[in-house]
């Protein structure tokens, strides 16, 4: 009998996206309650961002659920399998995208008012317990971004590596807001002490135009994912085993349609038969089946693989 999982198995997608939740929602009541305390602005929006992390991460762990139910024909309600006969592999890259979007849309929003801070004279703020929070979260960022990278080189997540991403994010915020804060607090009471009120809506807007780019790749990928787009080195491969086999065993031709949703690879191939090919049994052709799968490779339950035999071209148009 295989032992269930431990609820922050580190060796589990879902524990590591467990783990990073539960986490998230530490920082983010420390960021709110540290920036409320503090006056600053730029701790508050820290702390938002971080929920607002933990929300997407909540998501991404509901759709991990459901794919990898469906795919190994556990825990999931016969009436949703009929519903969703073809898998949840489409609601990764929704995911994805929706998040990497909140990303920059939430940065975006905090460029905008720590520009109109700065033209408002900015504001003052209480460094010392700034640095106390930023002490302690920037540690714990670094500390969870290099547990789930180490976690991640076995499981190889996306929701995994955008929450990396995500964490990265946030420990450089951190890092430039520490930075910041230390320099306000050795300013107080010196004839600078002048420019004090602009240093936390400066760091902020400079911090954002730096992190403003960091999930557009990820959208970019869930964008492609979404609207189906052939990834090209999939399609090369695809190409090669099938244009072989054509050769192999005296086919006219194929044709052959790939698309990568998410964690899934959904590949079609079409073989045009001679119309004076020798009748052949079921089992033969399955055999067939089964020596173009093991070419193509990456069997298991994220690969969507039809193969069809036919004598007439236009069934595989």
């Amino acid at each position: 009998m295989t032992a269930k999982p431990r609820f922050f198995d580190l060796s589990d997608e879902r524990g590591v996206l467990r783990t990073s939740i539960s986490v998230t929602l530490m920082i983010s009541s420390l960021g709110i309650g540290f920036g409320l305390v503090s006056g600053s602005f730029s701790i508050v929006f820290d702390g938002i961002y971080s929920l607002i992390d933990a929300s997407m991460s909540l998501l991404s762990l509901i759709v991990v659920n459901l794919i990898t139910a469906h795919a190994v024909s556990r825990n999931l309600p016969l009436k949703m399998r009929e519903r969703f006969s073809m898998g949840f592999w489409h609601l990764e890259p929704m995911v994805l995208g929706l998040n990497g979007t909140l990303l920059i849309g939430v940065a975006i929003y905090a460029l905008v008012n720590a520009l109109g801070s700065l033209l408002e004279g900015g504001r003052d703020l209480e460094f010392g317990w700034a640095v106390v929070y930023g002490v302690i979260t920037l540690v714990v960022c670094i500390s969870i971004a290099m547990i789930e990278t180490r976690a991640n080189r076995e499981i190889d997540s996306g929701f995994v590596r955008l929450d990396i991403k995500a964490w990265v994010m946030s420990a450089g915020i951190t890092a430039a807001l520490l930075i910041a804060f230390c320099l306000g607090y050795a300013v107080q009471d010196t004839e600078w002490q002048w420019i004090s009120p602009y240093i936390d809506p400066a760091v902020l807007a400079l911090v954002c135009l730096l992190i403003i780019p960091l999930p557009v790749s990820t959208v970019r990928r869930a964008l492609a994912d979404m609207f189906l787009v052939t990834p090209a080195d999939l399609k090369a491969h695809v190409d090669k085993v099938a244009r072989t086999f054509v050769e192999k065993h005296g086919l006219d031709s194929y044709r052959a349609y790939v698309a990568r949703v998410g964690r899934s690879k959904e590949i079609e191939l079409y073989f045009i038969v001679p119309a004076d090919a020798p009748a052949r049994t079921i089992g033969e052709w399955d055999a067939l089946r089964a020596e173009i799968g093991e070419a193509v490779g990456g069997e298991g339950p994220d690969r969507w693989l039809t193969i069809v035999f036919t004598g007439d071209s236009e069934w595989a148009e």
